[in-house]
């Protein structure tokens, strides 16, 4: 169910919808509280969603006239915001030199398309990484004929009913963006250079194989795991190590678990690193705003992609920040989590920002899931994974 705050259709009022979880939202309100003693007859507030929840309602409420004026997410959400004329072109209101002090290396911050300027960020990655538990393991594996080896080690069966109790690694990985990082190790991609669908290879297949065999032949991941059940058992000590992006490491490290931070190890048979897909993070403006609140919002926005508050982020959750100057501070350059993100993160594919990756990931599910209930093969679901991704893309293109 859909609901709009009164206050954000107030004139004096700025509303940040985002997805940080609850320590970035925590960090988020303490800037909010410190930027509106600059601006005393404004009102600065922010509201969670989810993010598949935050773009639909941001969509329905901009396009209705209203929404927040600032929206704060993942890069991937540009294409469909564009295409609806949702939000506003952005590089004219800021000059050269702002703009310039944004990182273009690894990946560049900030996110253009179609020729014009539509999100500023305030970090970069929104990657996978290998994060592993330093009390249950000294030295993470780095090929995956090192992660069967240490797996069978560390996989046990506690209880003695025949059942793992605890695991070498555990996460996510029926969703499909847990799983692109294995395609492209395979040397495969989900779309091409022309944004279509590349799902059907011998990429997709094995890729989908290796996950498969892991729970079902090595035993070393569970059968069954969906996010919350693999958080669960990293964060209880029943999974030594996980396959999780950077959001989740401020509730491991609040939770005073020693972490550290690698790439996803190393496929034999290609010699490939696992490549995730990395993103900028950052705000967008709403279309719909002018005026003064047009003006106040830019200022919020300068303020909170300036060095200093990225730093404060970092200090909290180990994410890399987006600003040059940034980096050459001690919070990143002596950070261990941050430099071995960063070294994830240069092996990472840049994640598109065209609508069809949504209708991709919706297209991908349904035969990928399939495959770990034991219904289809991973040939018969890569098949149909391309048919459906070429039927939504047709469907919603015409």
């Amino acid at each position: 169910m859909f609901i709009v705050s009164c206050s954000q259709n107030r004139e004096t009022t700025i509303m940040i919808w985002h997805s940080m979880r609850p320590l970035g939202t925590k960090i988020l309100q303490q800037k909010l509280e410190q930027f509106s003693k600059r601006y005393s007859g404004w009102k600065f507030s922010q509201l969670f969603y989810e993010p598949e929840t935050a773009r639909t309602n941001y969509i329905i409420s901009a396009m209705g006239g209203s929404g927040p004026a600032l929206f704060w997410g993942a890069s991937d959400n540009i294409g469909p915001f564009v295409e609806l004329d949702v939000i506003k072109p952005l590089e004219h209101f800021f000059d050269a030199t702002f703009l310039d002090s944004f990182i273009i290396e690894p990946i560049p911050a900030n996110t253009w398309f179609q020729n014009h300027l539509f999100q500023i960020a305030d970090r970069v990655g929104n990657h996978l990484c290998l994060v592993y538990n330093k009390s249950l393991i000294d030295s993470p594996p780095k090929t995956f004929f090192e992660l069967r080896k240490i797996g069978k080690e560390l996989t046990k069966d506690l209880d003695g009913d025949g059942k793992p109790d605890r695991y070498a690694l555990a996460w996510n990985y029926t969703e499909p963006f847990f799983a692109v990082p294995f395609i492209n190790g395979y040397g495969g991609k989900i779309l091409n250079e022309n944004n279509r669908p590349t799902l059907n290879t011998k990429a997709t297949i094995n890729a989908a194989q290796l996950i498969y065999d892991l729970a079902n032949k090595d035993r070393i991941i569970p059968i069954e795991c969906d996010y919350e059940i693999s958080n669960a058992l990293f964060l209880d000590g029943y999974a030594a190590m996980i396959i999780n992006g950077p959001w989740s490491w401020g509730t491991y490290l609040e939770n005073d678990i020693e972490i550290g931070i690698t790439r996803i190890p190393l496929i034999d048979e290609t010699g490939l690193w696992p490549s995730p897909m990395v993103s900028p993070l950052g705000y967008s403006v709403n279309v719909n705003l002018k005026g003064e609140k047009l003006k106040t919002a830019l200022e919020l926005l300068k303020y909170l992609t300036s060095m200093e508050v990225e730093l404060e982020f970092t200090r909290a959750m180990g994410t890399i920040p987006s600003r040059k100057e940034a980096f050459q501070d001690s919070l990143i350059t002596q950070n261990e989590i941050v430099q071995n993100s960063i070294y994830q993160m240069e092996v990472g594919i840049l994640m598109p920002v065209v609508t069809e990756l949504r209708w991709i990931w919706d297209a991908m599910r349904p035969s990928y899931q399939s495959v770990f209930t034991g219904r289809i093969t991973p040939e018969r679901a890569a098949k149909e994974m391309q048919e459906l991704a070429e039927k939504l893309i047709k469907e919603n293109r015409e």
